[in-house]
């Protein structure tokens, strides 16, 4: 079936890759976005992380942990930057039929002057360091095939760790994705990675074919700074 226009190609026609003109406003946009996202979480533990125990609010862990971080990534945000972080967004470039429903997005930075033009973030749960099989299907069958992030050289992968310990989970991702993963020069007190990528760009698109990757492991139970000084129940 025939794809028609949706409301967003129909205003934005020009979709530019989100790094050019994110640089328009600084050229450090992905860390400065991504270190939005380490202080969002830095205050998700403190508010809450280590006020509760884990193991008893296991019930939609993923999706709450993202609708509880989503506003402190935002809150952490001047309100100058060219574009705002929401939680849920469609991706309709990549749809299929009209029928189908198109990807959706945990989290994205979207670009206020084009919204067409995201910068995703994708979150999984991982419930032991090894169990990072549907974390590395994400990157292989959505991210390096140009499904997600069409518009975007960058995206991101945040691993929610139950238990264990980082590293080990960061070999694992390695072995996975058969990739090798590098410290973030920017991050160095952050459990924070990236790896490089060749993207399958589909025929008659202009998408970026080289791709950068983040990795950010979000310990759910490690003693972190703001837990030093045990919070009981109220």
């Amino acid at each position: 079936m025939r794809r028609r226009l949706t409301i967003g190609e129909e205003r934005w026609p020009e979709t530019p890759e989100f790094s050019a003109v994110a640089a328009r406003w600084n050229r450090n946009a992905s860390t400065i976005m991504l270190g939005f996202v380490w202080r969002g979480y830095e205050r998700f533990c403190a508010d809450l992380l280590c006020k509760i125990d884990v193991a008893l609010a296991d019930e939609q862990l993923e999706r709450s942990i993202t609708q509880f971080l989503t506003p402190r990534i935002r809150g952490c945000m001047t309100s100058f930057e060219p574009f705002d972080i929401e939680q849920g967004v469609y991706e309709f470039e990549t749809r299929l039929a009209a029928s189908a429903q198109p990807p959706l997005y945990d989290l994205a930075f979207v670009l206020t002057s084009n919204p067409r033009i995201m910068w995703p973030l994708e979150a999984k749960v991982l419930r032991t360091e090894g169990g990072v099989g549907q974390y590395a299907k994400e990157v292989s069958e959505n991210f390096l095939t140009c499904r997600y992030a069409p518009f975007s050289a960058e995206g991101a992968m945040i691993g929610y760790l139950v238990a264990g310990d980082p590293v080990n989970v960061f070999a694992n991702i390695e072995m996975k994705v058969c990739c090798t993963l590098e410290h973030h020069p920017d991050f160095p007190n952050h459990n924070h990675k990236t790896s490089f990528h060749e993207r399958s760009v589909p025929a008659g698109k202009r998408y970026p074919a080289s791709f950068r990757c983040h990795h950010l492991i979000m310990p759910l139970k490690q003693q972190q700074p703001c837990c030093r000084e045990s919070v009981g129940r109220t």
